[in-house]
């Protein structure tokens, strides 16, 4: 089982594949992780965990 689909393999055995989908759906994710270690350590500054 391969990780990654290219656009002319017609198998359905993938995890990810090279489209719209999975590009905005993976930016998105990458984006809340960002605000949320920010947070964490924005609140770890304003209550002196740090």
């Amino acid at each position: 089982m391969s990780l990654i689909k290219e656009k002319n393999e017609n198998t359905k055995d993938y995890i990810l594949q090279k489209d719209k989908t999975t590009k905005r759906t993976g930016g998105f994710i990458a984006v809340v992780l960002i605000v949320l270690i920010t947070a964490v350590v924005a609140s770890g500054y304003i209550f002196k965990w740090f």
